[in-house]
């Protein structure tokens, strides 16, 4: 158990430096890709910023608005920061500090409790804006569930077990994305929905709606929400890295790939606008849903072929 705990606060405590080395990261892409610098002036080439940015939001005065639910509107930014925390237990370590055999469902749990920190911060105002963003959010969230959830399903059957850790085993000679190109353009797809990043980014649709749900947030309160956003595209990006291109935590490789998958999204941020609601509803319902289970059919079939055989 103490081995444990330490190794897991270890593993927080790095997920939080990279989370603010992202945010840097973002803001050099997004100023290279408008033509212009981003931030160079704190320490050398800028690598201080994160830290700065950090001293700054927490230092910040919180303000709390008359009409809001009080309680709620405190320990909204909380509950989603404490649940992107717990989605960590699943990084799946060679050693197996602890055994996670049930962690597919363990990450559909924690995914489907996002959305009531979303919902609850949103409602919490006692204002339109925030509740207009809170609701785009959660349907969205909603509806891309179901296909995240059954392009997990195509996958954990050829490794035959909810265990993360198989898969290191199994793609041991050949990476899963070469038996499922498709799915995975739907998967990453998907993960810009979930985490809502830009161009599915309705839950903060600034020229719209002020921010959406997380308007009247600031100081610490607004540095959790994003914090808690920030962990989970990158977990989303060791996600992708895990199940479709190889889980050989011990290479190098793992972590370039991991680090090319975070430019990605960053990437799609600088150059992609932002997509009609209907059409973000209706790409789930009407292509990613169908593809997904045609999949889930084709390998659930092929699966029982090969045991008969």
């Amino acid at each position: 158990m103490v081995i444990f705990i330490l190794n897991y606060l270890l593993l927080i405590i790095f997920v939080l430096v990279s989370v603010g080395f992202v945010t840097l990261l973002e803001r050099k892409v997004l100023g290279y890709i408008q033509l212009r610098k981003g931030p160079n002036k704190v320490g050398l080439i800028g690598l201080l910023q994160p830290f700065s940015d950090g001293l700054k939001l927490f230092f910040k005065e919180q303000t709390f608005p008359l009409m809001s639910n009080f309680i709620i509107y405190y320990l909204s930014p909380v509950f989603m920061l404490i649940l992107s925390l717990l989605i960590w237990t699943l990084f799946p370590y060679v050693v197996n500090v602890y055994n996670f055999n049930f962690g597919f469902l363990f990450f559909l749990c924690c995914t489907g409790m996002g959305v009531y920190g979303v919902m609850l911060s949103g409602w919490s105002f006692n204002s339109n804006y925030a509740l207009l963003g809170g609701l785009r959010a959660v349907a969205q969230t909603i509806s891309y569930e179901v296909s995240m959830a059954l392009i997990m399903m195509c996958l954990f059957i050829f490794i035959y077990s909810f265990n993360f850790i198989y898969f290191n085993l199994y793609q041991s000679m050949t990476y899963f994305l070469f038996m499922s190109l498709p799915l995975f353009f739907c998967w990453l797809s998907s993960c810009l929905a979930e985490t809502n990043r830009s161009p599915f980014d309705f839950a903060e649709g600034e020229s719209e709606l002020v921010s959406g749900f997380n308007v009247e947030y600031s100081g610490a309160g607004f540095a959790f929400i994003f914090l808690s956003e920030y962990m989970n595209i990158i977990f989303m990006s060791v996600l992708s890295v895990i199940m479709f291109l190889g889980c050989d935590l011990l290479s190098p490789f793992f972590f370039i790939k991991i680090v090319f998958l975070v430019f990605w999204f960053i990437w799609v941020r600088g150059t992609l606008p932002r997509f009609r609601y209907d059409k973000l509803m209706s790409l789930t319902w009407k292509t990613f849903l169908p593809i997904s289970l045609n999949y889930f059919l084709f390998y659930s079939l092929f699966l029982v072929l090969l045991m008969d055989m």
